[in-house]
């Protein structure tokens, strides 16, 4: 029986499907993404507080009492907003990485990014020992950084 090819020939392509067979074997793995990389935590988490209970009854007096804005210990910043005469307090979490640069490098933008999306909706920042982050502050802060800021037209 002849197939058209010489002996030799028909060992070199033997051995040839053999090492693709192999190659394929060896670089086969499953094609399901690991766990970590379907459902990733997000770099920032914003969760409601319950609001503090009255440290005293509301005394009539002309000046609106201080707000005590208590941040817990895992959340960078508190986000304050006062609607319908209700407030409302969303703690501003970070992962342990951003956290860390937050803390040092409060001028930072992921930080600055947080604290303005905050301030859009009409809210008001404090961070730990009920310090408001003002704009004021974050003047200070740019000329940290010393920013460049453009604008269109």
């Amino acid at each position: 029986m002849r197939t058209g090819m010489r002996p030799d020939h028909r060992r070199g392509a033997a051995a040839l499907a053999a090492v693709c067979a192999m190659l394929v074997a060896c670089t086969a793995s499953d094609t399901k993404p690991p766990e970590s990389a379907k459902a990733e935590a997000p770099a920032v988490t914003r969760r409601p507080l319950e609001p503090p209970p009255p440290a005293r009854p509301p005394a009539p007096s002309p000046a609106p009492p201080a707000l005590v804005v208590e941040v817990p210990a895992d959340a960078q910043y508190v986000c304050v907003v006062q609607r319908d005469g209700k407030t409302q307090q969303t703690a501003i979490e970070f992962v342990p990485k951003v956290a860390d640069l937050c803390r040092r490098h409060p001028e930072m933008g992921p930080c600055q990014y947080e604290r303005n999306n905050c301030r859009a909706r009409g809210g008001r920042v404090f961070a730990a020992g009920n310090v408001e982050i003002t704009m004021q502050t974050e003047a200070e802060y740019d000329k940290k950084v010393m920013r460049t800021r453009f604008r269109a037209n």
